[in-house]
């Protein structure tokens, strides 16, 4: 392997989040030197865990589920169980209740989710089908730079992008009743786009089909145990991971040959300085963020009092109910309104690890949409919508973390406005990356490169970003070349 910067590393990366950390591994897994400069005193970006509320009850501030990260073809490929992390499966990925009790269920099983969706039962079968058992072929096409190079298997992904395309409004279509539109309008709106906005059918199709093939696993111990597992193999590799220093210019970081940076666009027109054009500063500083999350974690005296039985199974929980209804609350937040009522992921982590609360208490998880910025609070709408579906939730209550917006964003200076996507994903947003270009990780400056989620394929705890770009700044700067 060529040699590196006079300090003794070959490539330094910015931030240790899952990207960051991704790509550092993908770098010293090909024999680089590499050293991590992380601004917190932990490993972790947005898969953290930590106690917000009372000693002894451990939260997730971000990510709490990971139906991408048991999934994430490069995370499958390197061993992280060696280092602490263990998938815990819910009996049922997914509830999607109804106000009548009954639910719509997303599990591993495709005939026991046909089931829960009745009259459309067939009808996803059918839409699934074609995929079902491929996922080891489908994903690393789909979790990719959509122009980077030609797909593994063309004919697969071909047949996957035609509804995929499709604004998850349209791919709802395919349903008569309900219960199906309802869960796939659920599964869409993780993008915190519009059900109008083109390619949330393919969100949706996605999170189902990783939900047959690895479910929607916990991590045991919480998200934490991802990130550590990741700094703890870099170790072995002999990487160096550097916590409690905040990077404002690649002129504070070890002399390197190459930089990447797990950081939002803004960030990185900062901390790059003069080596990037003023042009194309400007282009990273209007980098259009996305809506924010308003999040709520609470310490709870039980388990949440769910009218629906499937609710009391699963790992996630969709508050909508129905699809006019999510649609409706993303569309107030499209407009710069605050949702009433409001649409809410929810996620039980306690009722599959014990370890995150004290006995017979438990951890819960909720956030929902609202503008980016918005100072508000919405936990009276949230608390009103959970008892909606779980009577006497209030009554359980023990303590409660809110963090809105501006607390999301001091938590984690990536979380702009409170955004936790890394940019908008409307649109082709979510394709194109930050910027229309066939390589979204490169920068004018041949060392420079980014890595977060603000590049494909976007936000969750996949290490993807990383990944990707590593390989580039691989094949142009020190001339190795890895298979996608």
């Amino acid at each position: 392997m060529a040699g590196g910067g006079v300090d003794g590393v070959d490539a330094v990366v910015v931030g240790a989040g899952p990207n960051g950390l991704a790509a550092a591994v993908t770098l010293a897994r090909a024999g680089l030197r590499v050293s991590v400069h992380e601004a917190a005193g932990t490993v972790g970006g947005g898969a953290r865990t930590e106690q917000l509320t009372l000693p002894g009850f451990w939260h997730d501030p971000c990510s709490a589920v990971h139906p991408l990260g048991a999934g994430s073809p490069v995370l499958r490929s390197w061993p992280l169980d060696r280092h602490g992390l263990q998938w815990l499966h819910p009996e049922v990925a997914l509830a999607h209740p109804f106000p009548d009790g009954t639910a719509a269920t997303l599990a591993r099983s495709v005939a026991q989710t046909a089931a829960s969706l009745q009259a459309d039962a067939e009808q996803y079968r059918r839409l699934v089908r074609p995929f079902v058992g491929r996922w080891d072929e489908l994903a690393p096409d789909v979790l990719r730079p959509a122009l980077a190079a030609p797909p593994r298997h063309p004919l697969l992904l071909a047949r996957f992008g035609i509804p995929a395309a499709l604004p998850a409004a349209v791919l709802m279509r395919w349903f008569r009743g309900p219960r199906a539109r309802a869960l796939f309008a659920g599964l869409a709106a993780h993008t915190t786009s519009p059900l109008g906005s083109p390619g949330t059918g393919g969100v949706a199709l996605t999170f189902a089909l990783a939900a047959h093939f690895v479910g929607w696993p916990l991590a045991r111990g919480g998200s934490q145990s991802i990130s550590d597992a990741l700094a703890a193999h870099l170790r072995e590799l002999g990487g160096q991971v550097h916590t409690g220093h905040l990077v404002t210019s690649l002129d504070e970081l070890p002399r390197a040959r190459a930089y990447l940076l797990d950081v939002v666009p803004q960030h990185l027109a900062g901390i790059a300085g003069a080596r990037l054009p003023e042009r194309y500063r400007d282009r990273l500083r209007r980098t259009r963020p996305g809506p924010a999350v308003f999040k709520i974690d609470y310490a709870l005296a039980g388990p949440v009092p769910w009218t629906s039985p499937a609710c009391r199974q699963a790992g996630t929980v969709h508050l909508g109910p129905y699809d006019t209804d999510i649609g409706a609350a993303l569309q107030a937040v499209h407009h710069g309104n605050a949702p009433d009522p409001p649409f809410l992921i929810t996620s039980q982590p306690s009722l599959w690890d014990p370890s995150r609360a004290p006995a017979g208490k438990h951890v819960f998880w909720v956030y929902a949409h609202v503008p980016n910025g918005w100072t508000g609070d919405l936990t009276p709408v949230v608390e009103a919508q959970l008892e909606r579906f779980a009577p006497g939730f209030r009554d359980l209550v023990l303590a409660r973390a809110v963090a809105g917006p501006a607390e999301l964003q001091r938590r984690n200076p990536n979380y702009v406005g409170g955004d936790i996507a890394g940019g908008s994903c409307e649109g082709l947003r979510l394709l194109f990356r930050p910027d229309f270009t066939p390589v979204p990780y490169a920068t004018p400056d041949p060392a420079v490169f980014l890595c977060s989620s603000s590049t494909p394929p976007g936000p969750g705890v996949h290490g993807m970003c990383g990944f990707h770009a590593a390989r580039v700044a691989l094949r142009r700067v020190f001339g190795v070349h890895l298979e996608s």
